[in-house]
């Protein structure tokens, strides 16, 4: 399997923290973020990561350099002057991916069995499937899902929308050959809505508890949770 991280953005709630580093090498005990989410992947299966790196890339691929030492294999697409949105970070990485693929945010935490998701993509046959995690009603959430397992709904977060993504999606290539190269493109805003109106976003439902780092009251959460377990 190949995993696509997106780790390119700018981190801006996690200032001043970010001004000197890329929010994915936040420090969670004595090793970045990053570090963590990659032993999970090869734990899981994935063999192969490329890492869409942007604002301050260069200390991404100096510390990780191609992989062996943590034992995953790790190429970079590196995104120059204007960041591309995430769509326009996938564009810029197309010749490094596999035919279907992973992509995970730089800045989520899932365990759970990526490999049941690969093969719940395959058996869905739909061009996209996102990872979903159950919400209470009265609860914000961002997905919609039918019966079929079909997302219906992606948005802002709202109450009652049923499941809030987890931060973990597969895609066929494919996709993203309608991007013009150069483009600045969010998947969630542009390409989401057209995968739902032609029914191609399966859901995969997970129990497990996923963490992000995108401030520093949910970093501390998620470094609390882990060193527990380590």
């Amino acid at each position: 399997m190949q995993a696509v991280i997106l780790a390119g953005g700018l981190g801006t709630r996690l200032r001043p923290i970010t001004e000197k580093i890329p929010k994915c090498m936040a420090p969670v005990g004595d090793k970045p973020f990053l570090f963590y989410l990659l032993k999970l992947l090869k734990e899981r299966g994935v063999e192969q990561v490329v890492l869409c790196i942007g604002y301050l890339g260069e200390q991404i691929e100096d510390y990780f350099k191609n992989g062996r030492r943590f034992g995953i294999a790790i190429r970079y697409s590196q995104e120059k002057g204007s960041l591309l949105g995430t769509g326009g970070a996938l564009k810029l990485a197309e010749d490094l991916l596999e035919k279907d693929f992973l992509v995970i945010n730089g800045d989520t935490y899932l365990d759970d069995d990526y490999r049941k998701i690969y093969d719940a993509f395959i058996e869905n046959d739909k061009e996209s499937l996102v990872v979903a995690y159950p919400t209470e009603d009265a609860d914000p959430g961002n997905l919609k899902i039918d019966k079929d397992l079909l997302v219906t709904k992606y948005g802002k977060e709202a109450k009652g929308l049923g499941y809030v993504d987890a931060g973990v999606l597969v895609l066929k290539r494919y996709v993203i050959s309608g991007i013009e190269s150069g483009n600045t493109v969010s998947l969630e805003n542009e390409l989401f809505p057209l995968l739902i109106n032609r029914s191609q976003m399966a859901a995969f439902i997970t129990k497990q508890k996923y963490y992000d780092i995108g401030t520093f009251a949910k970093l501390k959460c998620f470094e609390n949770c882990l060193l527990r377990t380590v």
